[in-house]
């Protein structure tokens, strides 16, 4: 701490205060306005300020209103001769790292003053310290500090260098486009093109142009030739992200494209080679789907090559704080906004949470959480409304009947109804607004529909 800045209209106080500070070892600069402060602010940064509420031209508390959403990291210490409860809350509020009451002695400044220099140096510290640790625990823009996640990263690196197929298998949210990226960004690959799809979003008459591409007048639509994503691959990674959701004619196809390393574009004759290093994700079981006989089964040998397991965020916890302040750090600086931390009473409850739409749906509780805070720090009070009520450890319903019969299975069945039930409310009937409140697709919607609407027609 080396400059800073004296805000008070009473030239005793500032000279006061100047001679005191410049004994401690410190550059003064001394102002007797909000004009003059934002003058003096203008011609370089200032490590701390001092200032007093009641200025000739204004209020003290614009200074620090405006000094913490341009510079967070500088340290600013109210003083007033005027003090009350509810102005030292407003203060704290808009980030003041100390407020003091008029008079007060010299010695309690000093005190305070230290403590506050003491405390923004251990922030700067562990801020460096989370910056190595994050460098350590991160694979690209995945992160984690579990051993669930230590385990991924180790796999990561160990297929990134071969060819062979992954299946990456997870629940909707998990991350699961992030760690393909990351396998081809560390494989011999990286230079040439990493390109994705979502089987389950696209019709099988469009899912098959788009993979293999068109020639122009192969239907009705077709007004040019076409290259598909096969193509626009070769030599890079393909990523068929819900492969579980490709129609079962496609599935044939995709088997053959995999087989041959050749495919044939949509009204064409002619065989194309392609060099391409497939990736697929889903979030369904595949076993599953291949007893039902709604998966080929030699396809879904032909995907799980190399298994890789994204565990869900109730299994990892650990990586919430992490992932929570990288968030926080993330979208303060896209808002532009000094929200610096997230408080221990909130961080407790992101913990706590079940986190159904794992790490996708914490991403989009600190964005919600940091574009309507208006205080330094995360308050429990804007996180959504299942996440201020602490969590317990067992449902609402079932407290006290687990000895007498309680049903696990029917449970779950009526929690996914009931979502399933308030999603569609929510989306006036759109499915496709439905499908993406709830992180899944289309298509897993409409099983979803028809798996419960024996029980609830409506």
């Amino acid at each position: 701490m080396k400059r800073i800045l004296i805000v008070d209209d009473e030239p005793s106080m500032r000279e006061m205060l100047g001679i005191m500070l410049r004994k401690e070892g410190f550059e003064v600069l001394a102002a007797e306005s909000r004009a003059r402060a934002a003058t003096l602010l203008g011609q370089g940064p200032v490590d701390m300020i001092l200032t007093d509420v009641k200025l000739p031209d204004g209020d003290g508390l614009e200074i620090l209103r405006h000094v913490k959403a341009a510079s967070p990291e500088t340290v600013v210490i109210v003083m007033t001769a005027f003090g009350s409860h509810e102005m030292n809350v407003a203060a704290m509020r808009l980030g003041a790292d100390a407020y003091l009451t008029k008079p007060f002695d010299i010695e309690e400044l000093k005190l305070v003053a230290r403590r506050v220099i003491d405390r923004r140096k251990l922030e700067e510290e562990n801020l460096l310290l989370k910056a190595e640790f994050h460098s350590r625990h991160a694979l690209g823009s995945i992160i984690g500090v579990s051993s669930a996640m230590a385990a991924v990263f180790t796999m990561v690196r160990s297929v990134a260098g071969t060819n062979s197929t992954v299946l990456i298998t997870g629940e909707s949210g998990t991350g699961k486009e992030l760690v393909a990226k990351a396998i081809h960004t560390l494989s011999p690959r990286k230079d040439a093109p990493f390109v994705s799809i979502n089987c389950g979003a696209l019709t099988e008459t469009l899912l098959e142009s788009e993979l293999f591409g068109h020639m122009k007048g192969a239907f009705t639509d077709a007004h040019q030739t076409k290259k598909g994503l096969f193509e626009a691959a070769h030599r890079g990674t393909l990523f068929l992200d819900e492969v579980g959701e490709t129609p079962p004619s496609m599935q044939v196809k995709l088997l053959r494209a995999l087989q041959d390393r050749k495919i044939r574009r949509v009204g064409g004759t002619d065989e194309i080679d392609v060099d391409v290093r497939l990736v697929a994700a889903t979030n369904r079981p595949l076993t599953t789907l291949v007893r039902e006989r709604r998966f080929r089964e030699d396809l879904f040998y032909r995907l799980n090559v190399i298994p890789l397991h994204i565990p869900p965020l109730r299994e990892r916890r650990d990586d919430i704080p992490l992932l929570a302040e990288h968030f926080l750090i993330q979208f303060s600086s896209e808002m532009a906004k000094a929200v610096a931390k997230i408080s221990s009473e909130a961080m407790t409850r992101l913990t706590q949470y079940a986190w159904p739409g794992n790490v996708r749906e914490l991403e989009n509780v600190i964005e919600r959480a940091v574009a309507l805070e208006t205080t330094p720090a995360i308050l429990v009070e804007r996180l959504p409304e299942a996440l201020q009520t602490p969590a317990g450890s067992v449902p609402q319903d079932s407290q006290g009947n687990l000895g007498h019969g309680f049903n696990l299975d029917e449970h779950i069945r009526a929690i996914e109804r009931d979502f399933l039930r308030e999603a569609l409310k929510q989306a006036a009937g759109d499915r496709a607004e439905a499908a993406r409140l709830l992180g899944v697709t289309p298509r897993s919607l409409r099983y979803l529909v028809s798996k419960y609407a024996a029980d609830d027609p409506a």
